[in-house]
């Protein structure tokens, strides 16, 4: 009996001690061993005289094959029966660990909605809206910035940072600099439940707003320390931004054995983000103008711009619904239509892909939000009657700007299943859904 606990003593201690990379393969290889320790051969030498020096996944093979019953040579163990061990592996961990949601999106596509789905959730949760918008801004990048590998370094370091409840990363982006930590520049605390608890409110403002149909205490400066510790003491992230265009410069932030990430990906009509940027946006008075004369150079930056949008969307999307092993159960792709017409069942959906209850504040929150026949006027609330919001646009941009963005965003409405329109008619047709039934996977 010692002996056989020897064994798998000495097997632990090999893991720990190779590589850097050995994280993840020590851990398939622990739970290989709790599963089957019972049952090992006391009298089966474990020889790994060769197995370091081809890296932990030759170990783990070799500790493989040591077992009763195995079937076959594990030195062809194939990179299929690899990830499914690895991916057993994270089911394991994330069912006890922190969850990290990073919700990525573009400007107009219902995210604020979206995210505040996980704001809403309750006291475990620490969510931040577009912390990123800070370092955009620093870097004096406009709406459609820069999509050099260096920014998406700086954003990816941030973004862990801030997963890992560091906000250094993210203070040396805030202006003006904080003082001793503290800043009042924070851009849009406010949409952060956890940025308005008691634990990191200045007490010298009393009075108390009603938000998002939430009580929320109206803070002074926010000490950067304070939100550091209210963010170790939740049991989970979520972060929303508008800001990453590459799906796969977060690969180092997936991979990151600290952290157990899950991207959601949301994306939405088109026609309809150029319709609501319209409304919301004075830097769309270009649009505007060709609305009103009916003309659109398609040469135009601008309509460039847009084409370059789509094209973005689409091939994040591409790389993750391909699922490279990176991205293996951690990345989920979901339409705003969707989440419109069926919110509770959507919202359900995403919880139960981040592996985070579903809670009843959630729950009530959603019922209260999406239900609503006065929607309040401000561009930016999360209050609306979500399935008649989803259909709005259509009836308040031109034909000819439908065109224009069906001409250039062709392959994303096809991807993901936005119907094109022939004439006004069609476009102003209640009765006619462009919304094609889609599974994402």
């Amino acid at each position: 009996m010692k002996t056989k606990y020897s064994i798998v003593f000495i097997c632990i201690v090999a893991l720990v001690i190779i590589e850097k990379e050995s994280n993840i393969i020590s851990r398939v290889s622990d739970k290989i061993i709790q599963r089957h320790a019972p049952t090992l051969d006391p009298h089966s030498p474990l020889d790994n005289s060769n197995t370091t020096q081809n890296g932990p996944l030759s170990l783990l093979k070799m500790l493989l094959s040591k077992l009763p019953g195995a079937k076959g040579n594990y030195s062809n163990f194939s990179d299929e029966q690899e990830d499914d061990e690895l991916d057993d592996l994270g089911a394991y961990n994330s069912s006890r660990g922190r969850k990290h949601v990073l919700l990525l999106a573009r400007t107009r596509t219902g995210s604020s909605f979206v995210g505040e789905i996980f704001n809403q959730h309750g006291e475990n949760m620490f969510y931040l809206y577009e912390p990123l918008w800070h370092v955009a801004r620093m870097l004096s990048l406009g709406e459609e910035a820069n999509n050099g590998t260096a920014l998406s370094r700086i954003y990816r370091d941030v973004l862990r940072g801030l997963f890992l409840c560091d906000f250094n990363p993210l203070e040396k982006f805030i202006s003006p600099p904080p003082e001793e930590r503290v800043t009042a520049a924070l851009f849009r605390r406010e949409s952060s439940l956890s940025l308005c608890e008691d634990q990191v409110c200045s007490p010298f403002v009393k009075d108390v707003y009603e938000k998002y149909r939430c009580k929320i205490r109206r803070c002074g400066p926010l000490n950067l320390t304070l939100a550091s510790e209210s963010c170790l003491s939740k049991q989970h992230h979520a972060i929303k931004t508008v800001r990453v265009r590459h799906l796969e410069s977060l690969q180092p932030l997936v991979e990151d054995p600290r952290l157990d990430v899950r991207l959601i990906q949301l994306v939405r009509d088109p026609r309809a983000i150029l319709a609501s940027r319209m409304a919301a946006f004075s830097t769309y008075e270009m649009w505007k103008a060709w609305a009103q004369d009916g003309q659109v150079p398609e040469d135009d930056e601008e309509v460039k711009k847009l084409k370059g949008n789509c094209d973005q969307i689409r091939m994040s999307a591409e790389v993750g619904l391909s699922q490279p092993h990176w991205l293996r159960k951690r990345y989920m792709l979901v339409r705003y239509e969707d989440i419109a017409l069926y919110p509770m069942q959507k919202a359900e959906d995403m919880y139960r892909f981040a592996g985070i209850p579903f809670s009843p504040q959630a729950r009530d929150w959603i019922l209260r939000n999406t239900q609503t026949t006065q929607e309040e006027g401000d561009e930016y609330s999360t209050r609306k009657k979500s399935s008649e919001h989803a259909e709005k646009w259509r009836f308040s941009i031109p034909f000819t700007l439908v065109q224009v963005v069906q001409r250039v965003c062709e392959p994303y409405m096809k991807m993901f299943g936005y119907r094109i329109v022939d004439d006004e008619k069609t476009l102003i047709n209640k009765s006619m859904s462009l919304l094609e039934d889609r599974l994402f996977h």
